[in-house]
């Protein structure tokens, strides 16, 4: 997991395979979700899976994300459906846009692809180097002055948001957001109280301010005001909403694709470079593995729960307080969970979340492409689970 150049792999990415046709479920969901992690210049990755699901014509009701993962739930959510692929393109075309030289352009690609691996890991520093130091076009800018002399929670950052609030009022229709054709949720902490919370369009209207606070990560980017409270990046506390869905009531049959940008195993770091690299995989890994086993233990129970009741009878359940209580807890609903981890370009670096090169984006992109298809080759994981088993989980980019 180097990061200095030669130690790294330069295999280019893999293109998508023809979308398979999708049948449909056996048992249809009440609800799909696309839960998207927080990963920065990794978004992209879930963009690229995000076009693979509207090609094979999954819609997904639901969208919750963090950080990066809830710009591309508010570009997706705020346009109409045969625009968003469309929009999602024109997101990163901008963001990946250094706001000072030319950037590199999507036609050098091939050219960039095929260097060998010293040369492609100076691009890569380079092009990071250039986010630090010019900011991303639409997205962030140096502040112009010493951000040490910060003087409130709206300036004390390394770098000035504003140009992205720009970016999603006019990229993002915030009216078709908060219409309710599709349920929206993204998270963002607290910095009063450090809770996690969930800004939903069933619940509030949504707006700029909820999308930024969601990926205001500190100290790069200054706390987001809301209502006269301050938020940070939601992926200070959890860099998933995955439980937030599966956890919502009413519960429903769902189908939920996780898309993660940083994976929990990784490699023994060998430079100190490398334990940076590594420490924010660890960090900002979605312990999806640790959600989906809790909730298919805990899916199990309430399945439990609701067999044991029926042998209770009716009078009995009506009058005693507890029955009434495991009633309300009792649930034979099902779950089917795809979860997606990028693995194939995620290894630049240390500085891989905010690589945001034009080269770098359009191979994230192809991956998350490759890797929708690879899950969707397997239709039968889009059915729910039948008999005994109430919850399931499919690991679609296992090695």
């Amino acid at each position: 997991m180097a990061t200095t150049p030669g130690k790294r792999s330069s295999s280019a990415p893999r293109k998508p395979a023809a979308q398979p046709a999708v049948p449909p479920p056996q048992r249809r969901p009440e609800r799909t979700a696309l839960v998207l992690q927080g990963g920065g210049a990794l978004g992209a990755y879930q963009a690229g899976v995000y076009q693979g699901l509207d090609e094979a014509g999954i819609a997904p009701d639901w969208l919750a994300g963090i950080s990066i993962g809830a710009f591309n739930t508010a570009i997706v959510a705020g346009n109409a459906p045969g625009r968003r692929v469309e929009a999602l393109r024109e997101f990163w075309d901008t963001i990946s846009q250094p706001t000072l030289l030319p950037a590199t352009t999507l036609g050098q690609e091939a050219r960039y692809a095929g260097l060998g691996d010293d040369l492609r890991a100076w691009l890569d520093t380079w092009e990071a180097w250039r986010a630090l130091v010019e900011g991303q076009r639409g997205f962030y800018r140096p502040r112009g002055w010493n951000p040490l002399a910060a003087s409130g929670p709206d300036t004390a950052s390394w770098y000035d948001t504003t140009p992205m609030v720009a970016t999603l009022e006019r990229m993002v229709d915030f009216d078709r957001l908060n219409d309710g054709g599709i349920r929206v949720s993204v998270g963002a902490v607290n910095v009063r109280t450090g809770n996690l919370e969930y800004f939903d369009n069933t619940q509030m209207r949504l707006d700029a301010r909820h999308i930024l606070a969601s990926g205001a990560l500190p100290p790069a980017f200054p706390a987001v005001e809301i209502d006269g409270e301050y938020y940070w990046d939601g992926g200070l506390v959890s860099n998933t909403p995955l439980s937030q869905v599966l956890a919502s009531e009413p519960r429903r049959d769902t189908l939920v694709f996780q898309v993660d940008l940083w994976s929990a195993q990784g490699e023994l770091p060998q430079t100190l470079l490398d334990v940076a690299e590594r420490q924010k995989e660890i960090q900002y890994s979605s312990r999806t593995r640790l959600i989906t086993d809790t909730q298919r233990v805990q899916q199990h129970y309430r399945r439990l729960l609701r067999e044991l009741l029926e042998e209770i009878p009716e009078d009995v359940r009506l009058r005693n307080p507890w029955a009434q209580y495991a009633t309300q807890l009792a649930c034979d609903r099902r779950y089917s969970v795809i979860h997606l981890i990028y693995r194939e370009r995620a290894r630049i670096g240390h500085f891989k979340d905010y690589q945001f090169g034009r080269v770098a984006m359009r191979e994230h992109w192809l991956s998350g492409q490759a890797d929708i298809a690879r899950a969707l080759a397997h239709p039968e994981w889009l059915e729910l689970p039948t008999g005994e088993v109430a919850f399931v989980s499919h690991d679609a980019t296992a090695p």
